[in-house]
């Protein structure tokens, strides 16, 4: 399952946002370090296509695909080097796939801000220049191991020292990793160090209408939260009653599912059972037939695929069967997104 960490500074609206993603309670305090040992939810996946496909084959048994939200505690400076509660957040930031950074920027004299003002550019490099701060350290060590361990200086060796040391380099000009121009020729070979400015990162900005903007236009929110949560109680039905504009929760949802280049397929188990499924993008069908069952792959044969629409178009499999809709394709096939697969064992 691929996970999002939301972190940030104490008291910008980490746990809010948890509690209006998940609809669970958890204790929201006007105090740091509220949130000591993680929330951890998990959170269907905002997915027409499955709701559509419902309908049409009348199946009353269906199952989203999800991604896990962890609320993370709150982050201070020198956190790298064990300050408040340091070495525990950046020890759960490790352990996701996407950093949600929750960045403050509405006034108010109830909830007191941890550096005393409102300064989202300058939250958002505290934040940041931690997380450079423990890659730069894990970097140095392994610099170090390697000239140790290596029996001899040959190339392979040479060239790993050399990419580690320009990305120490980069790393002290205050510059997060994943912004390395050549990023995704080398990310392959760094996964093992776990490097914590690798990850994808989305912003979200806590505020209230007319609050401050940022530069940052990548990957990017605006919520007010507080509206988020008080929304997140209400009912479908209420929600249409009180004609209330739709939450922005399943637009950061989708953003988290976007930047991890995930895609959905589908599988209708007996004709009854309707299931969503997270993979990787260009995922072959016989990996994808792996996700849904490891017997499927040492049985895999053949895979039949559609698009849902098309599916949805033709009323029935077999006549999207009889209209050609229906392609055969083996374990090499590129699974598309949205596709609706039925795999031959």
């Amino acid at each position: 399952m691929f996970s999002v960490g939301i972190v940030g500074l104490p008291n910008v609206g980490k746990s809010t946002l948890f509690k209006a993603l998940t609809k669970k309670q958890v204790d929201i305090s006007n105090y740091p370090f509220c949130t000591i040992e993680p929330n951890i939810g998990i959170v269907a996946v905002p997915d027409k296509q499955l709701d559509v496909l419902a309908n049409v084959f009348d199946l009353s048994k269906t199952t989203p695909t999800v991604i896990e939200f962890v609320d993370i505690a709150g982050l201070v400076k020198n956190a790298h080097k064990g300050e408040g509660l340091g070495n525990q957040f950046l020890a759960r930031i490790r352990e996701v796939n996407v950093i949600c950074q929750i960045v403050r920027i509405f006034e108010s004299e109830k909830i007191s801000h941890v550096n005393g003002t409102i300064d989202p550019q300058r939250d958002i490099i505290i934040v940041n220049n931690e997380l450079i701060a423990k890659d730069l350290e894990t970097i140095e060590q392994r610099i170090e191991k390697t000239k140790k361990e290596a029996k001899s200086k040959d190339k392979r060796t040479l060239e790993e020292i050399n990419t580690l040391e320009k990305i120490k380099t980069w790393l002290k000009a205050e510059k997060l990793i994943r912004d390395i121009p050549n990023f995704h020729e080398i990310k392959n070979n760094l996964s093992e160090l776990f490097l914590l400015t690798c990850k994808p990162i989305v912003y979200v900005f806590n505020k209230k209408e007319g609050g401050l903007e940022s530069d940052i236009k990548e990957n990017t929110l605006y919520l007010d939260l507080k509206n988020e949560v008080e929304l997140s109680d209400l009912s479908a039905e209420e929600i249409k009653q009180l004609q209330i504009s739709d939450s922005k929760l399943d637009q950061l949802i989708r953003i988290c599912y976007d930047i991890l280049e995930l895609i959905t397929f589908y599988t209708i188990a007996g004709g009854k059972e309707l299931r969503a499924w997270t993979l990787k993008k260009d995922s072959t069908a016989f990996e994808a037939a792996g996700l849904v069952h490891s017997d499927f792959q040492e049985k895999f044969i053949k895979a039949e695929v559609i698009d849902s629409q098309a599916l949805i178009d033709n009323i029935s499999w077999t006549k999207a069967r009889e209209t050609g809709k229906i392609k055969t394709v083996g374990r090499d096939y590129i699974i598309q997104n949205n596709e609706v697969v039925e795999f031959k064992i």
